[in-house]
């Protein structure tokens, strides 16, 4: 059973802090704890930093390979015919799928684009209401 010190008051304490002389150590009692120290978000520019991060680690990882991989090879391209480092022909063949890719996304981007505007009358790439918190 909590005794009547155990208590916190429900009331706020409204009375003067008494000061103490010039002399004497100033004591400051303590005082209902604040809001407890929240961890800030991510911002776009941290997440940022880590994706440049993350490049880094990879193209050093790259580079390694295409050094390690530097014996010529003989690419048959379409009517040509080439003969380059087997590391750059790999890092030519992984930019040409990654093109690939991005021509496809951005093709369903603008499918989908469209696709909203014609429901909803009015342009997809309009920025929501921000609220004021």
């Amino acid at each position: 059973m909590a005794t009547s010190s155990d208590e916190t008051p429900k009331t706020p304490v409204t009375e003067p802090i008494p000061t103490a002389p010039p002399s004497a150590p100033v004591t400051v009692p303590p005082s209902a704890p604040a809001t407890a120290a929240k961890k800030p978000r991510p911002t776009r520019i941290s997440g940022t930093w880590i994706a440049v991060l993350v490049a880094i680690v990879v193209l050093i990882f790259l580079l390694v390979f295409i050094l390690q991989n530097g014996e010529n090879a003989t690419i048959h391209f379409l009517w040509g015919q080439f003969s380059l480092p087997l590391g750059v022909s790999l890092l030519f063949a992984a930019i040409g799928g990654a093109l690939l890719v991005a021509v496809v996304g951005a093709a369903r981007i603008l499918q989908l684009r469209r696709q909203t505007k014609r429901i909803t009358g009015r342009p997809a790439t309009a920025s929501p209401v921000r609220r004021e918190s």
